[in-house]
């Protein structure tokens, strides 16, 4: 059996493979992600780029173009063996960034800011580029590539847009790769266990100075919120959390009837996760106390999965890196892939190129490493088609 490594570098030693080099253009790649980021798309608000993304899909001769009512895009490039599992592409649609952001983009020394532009117009154009790769020089993989513009990955999206896309394509696949703008050299083989909850906190209500001292649901919710970040959680295995939102009350000089907040928890391991979760509910038990009640919903639940760095898709994500002279980074993060590895499928996310401050309007990716990024990209895809008939026996 052929070692990952060979596999990768005789791919890419093929006539199709160099002519392929020899042309990449980047500036088209970033290009169209500026296009795709002009695009507003809010989780939840991903309609404008699915309906772009599905003409897209069409141009380029995808087959089976649908759409479904979460957004979500899919179409099938046909391979040689289309009877056995196939290879799912994919990558997220939507934004942290509200619809009336300004998307003004600018350049400034190998560096184009926009927000949303890295994380992840740059990963979705990748999908595009792939596909008019795949095109322009006819080729037909080993097996069925499914490519899939999916939505909801971010924030209270809770991965909406890939379940939705398991439970359609989950029992034709056969591995998976989820492309994110800004992670090149890294490998996310290991999904985290993410639990989401809102904590709501009621009172009576009243008048700042007629009723001063009677309990205020702002006032313990931060009671609450002091004894969370007083908590102490694990360095190993490494465990978070955030409290990332907070809403509530209705005048300056009222004590507030309602307040909330949001709360992030993470962990690489399942059981320390519900370790936190449960010191938060001890928290309000202990603050809890007559006219004064809190109510906790769980509003996110990201499950935990993993391969091992040994999985010949690990090797391969690998290898193709190694071809572009980048020793790889094995992460555990949470991305689409959670869904996809808790359902058995081996997954990995990879990159297309460096970039920063994601989720912050000064977002930024750096345009020199796009070409061999999407060159790496492009060699574990096709390498990975040419190797999943094997796995299987």
């Amino acid at each position: 059996m052929q070692t990952p490594t060979l596999i990768v570098h005789e791919l890419s030693q093929t006539a199709t493979l160099l002519a392929i080099r020899d042309k990449l253009d980047a500036n088209a790649l970033i290009e169209m992600a500026v296009e795709i980021q002009q695009i507003p798309a809010p989780t939840f608000a991903e309609e404008k780029r699915a309906t772009f993304l599905k003409e897209r899909f069409v141009h380029y001769g995808l087959q089976d173009v649908t759409t479904d009512d979460r957004f979500n895009v899919y179409g099938r490039w046909p391979g040689q063996r289309q009877s056995g599992p196939a290879l799912m592409v994919s990558a997220h649609t939507d934004t942290v960034f509200p619809q009336e952001t300004h998307l003004t983009v600018r350049s400034e020394k190998g560096r184009i800011y926009g927000p949303g532009l890295g994380d992840n117009s740059m990963g979705v154009a990748a999908l595009l580029a792939l596909l008019d790769t795949l095109q322009t020089y006819q080729i037909t993989p080993e097996v069925d590539i499914w490519f899939v513009a999916n939505s909801r990955e971010e924030g209270l999206g809770d991965l909406g847009g890939m379940r939705a896309a398991w439970q359609k394509l989950g029992n034709r696949l056969g591995a998976a790769i989820v492309l994110e703008g800004m992670a090149l050299g890294r490998i996310y083989r290991a999904g985290i266990a993410v639990r989401r909850l809102r904590i709501t906190c009621t009172a009576p209500g009243g008048h700042s100075w007629l009723h001063f001292g009677q309990p205020t649901a702002i006032h313990g919710l931060i009671e609450l919120g002091a004894q969370i970040i007083a908590l102490t959680v694990p360095s190993q295995p490494r465990t978070t959390y955030n409290i990332g939102l907070i809403e509530g009350g209705h005048s300056v000089n009222s004590l507030a009837t309602s307040a909330s907040l949001y709360l992030d928890l993470r962990s690489e391991e399942t059981a320390a996760l519900a370790t936190l979760e449960q010191q938060v509910l001890s928290a309000i038990d202990r603050v809890q106390r007559p006219d004064l009640s809190f109510a906790a919903e769980i509003v996110g639940d990201r499950p935990a999965g993993s391969i091992s760095i040994y999985h010949p898709l690990v090797q391969l994500a690998t290898a193709t890196l190694q071809a572009i002279d980048i020793q790889p980074v094995y992460e555990t993060g949470s991305t689409d892939a959670n869904i996809l590895l808790a359902n058995g499928l081996p997954t990995v996310t990879v990159g297309i190129t460096h970039g920063g401050n994601a989720h912050r309007l000064d977002e930024y990716i750096e345009t020199e490493p796009t070409a061999d990024g999407f060159w790496h990209v492009l060699l574990l895809i096709l390498s990975t088609a040419k190797s999943l008939p094997g796995w299987q026996q």
